[in-house]
């Protein structure tokens, strides 16, 4: 769940590793061992069978030895499998339901979910090629070179990759959630892992466009030609991203596994989010002539305040949860704001105090812009089918064509 920072304990010899985290991701899940040999010898040809027993344990051996950070070689070998592996959904195929596909959580090792349904399976990896998507973005923007000062510099470069990666990452999980949920039974979806719930899916998704929308404000900060109005907008969407992705969890449940942690994590961006909104409205609202734009602007400049001091405490829970992880250094958006807000909090306050006391019944929290998001999800569409599910090149090899093979499996069982 992002990348590693060594620490050592004080008087222990061993190496304790916590985890930094600026893109979070759900920890990753694998395949585990199963016996897709037994399962489908005999309906289709063996090479096939040997595809997909090949890939998947290529696939389960590389993220196991690295951790998964082998991020190209396994997205490569996820995009091969996905190919052969669609032949199994085919209702034509009648396979289905034949497999039952183990999968395992990276971290310890233990097996979530044994469920036999192909859907299940290619939701499983479009699923884990988001995670990787996402823990790549968090590499990048964690630099290697990292010394641990305090001072974090990404190039512009980097951010805007980020920035790409999470749009894909985004539009892998939405393609879960509209394409792949919907084929696979209630029954079956009762005992899948939670992290494969609809709107934890969501929320994930809507969260990495959240996370790319604050990459984007902080560059805007950056910016000499960004505009005041850019800037509140930004922090707006921000706003609503995070506000969506909360209404998404909230109703999902987060007993087990890293439901909690992630539930943190969305209120501590939540936090952020809604005190960068409030002080770039009020900046806005400070531009106005009258004493009640004065008084609105120095109303958002204390919500944001406020919001500034209990995002931090978010930020505590959050890295406290299970498994526990190390909060990044302040950067981009968010560093800007930790600096700004009490600054200019305190000096508006000071400087219209006076009407602050004279127009009391005006001190209320004026309400946010709403804004249209601009940030969407990559589309994604699954691989070609691989040839090898072609029946006429079953026939070549003198194969069987699968219904056949299905029929007279019928056939016997009625003679019997």
């Amino acid at each position: 769940m992002g990348c590693t920072y060594s620490v050592y304990g004080v008087g222990r010899k061993k190496k304790l590793s916590i985890p930094e985290v600026v893109v979070f991701a759900p920890c990753m899940r694998i395949p585990a061992q199963c016996d897709l040999q037994r399962a489908l010898k005999g309906l289709i040809p063996r090479d096939v069978i040997d595809k997909l027993s090949c890939l998947r344990n290529r696939i389960a051996l590389v993220a196991d030895n690295t951790g998964g950070s082998a991020i190209t070689e396994l997205r490569q070998a996820l995009e091969e499998y996905l190919s052969i592996l669609i032949g199994l959904t085919k209702k034509e195929h009648g396979l289905e339901n034949l497999v039952e596909f183990k999968w395992k959580n990276l971290v310890d090792g233990r097996q979530e979910t044994s469920v036999a349904n192909a859907w299940f399976e290619l939701l499983s990896v479009v699923h884990m090629m988001a995670m990787l998507t996402l823990c790549e973005a968090d590499t990048i923007m964690i630099p290697k070179d990292y010394s641990g000062s305090g001072f974090r510099v990404v190039s512009t470069d980097c951010k805007r990759d980020a920035v790409d990666l999470l749009l894909k990452a985004a539009g892998y999980l939405e393609f879960c959630v509209r394409n792949v949920l919907c084929c696979i039974p209630p029954e079956i979806k009762k005992s899948m892992s939670k992290d494969l719930q609809d709107g934890v899916l969501e929320a994930i998704s809507i969260q990495a466009l959240g996370q790319g929308t604050e990459i984007q404000l902080g560059l805007a900060i950056e910016s000499q030609k960004a505009t005041l109005s850019v800037k509140r907008r930004l922090a707006c969407e921000l706003l609503i991203y995070y506000s969506q992705a909360y209404q998404c969890i909230s109703g999902c449940d987060l007993s087990p596994g890293y439901g909690k942690k992630h539930m943190w994590f969305i209120k501590w961006k939540f936090l952020e989010a809604k005190a960068a909104a409030y002080y770039y409205h009020g900046l806005v609202l400070d531009k106005g002539s009258e004493p009640t734009c004065h008084i609105s602007a120095v109303c958002c400049f204390l919500a944001a305040q406020e919001l500034l001091v209990e995002s931090k405490k978010a930020c505590i829970s959050f890295c406290l949860a299970t498994p526990v992880t190390r909060a990044p250094p302040l950067w981009g958006a968010m560093k800007h704001l930790h600096q700004k807000i009490p600054e200019v909090a305190s000096r508006k306050s000071q400087m219209y105090g006076y009407l602050l006391e004279q127009e009391k019944a005006l001190q209320s929290l004026p309400e946010l812009p709403d804004f249209q998001l601009s940030l969407r999800p990559d589309d994604y569409e699954l691989p070609a089918i691989d040839p090898a599910w072609d029946s006429g090149n079953w026939e070549k090899q003198g194969q069987q064509p699968l219904k056949d093979h299905l029929n007279d499996s019928e056939d016997e069982i009625e003679t019997e």
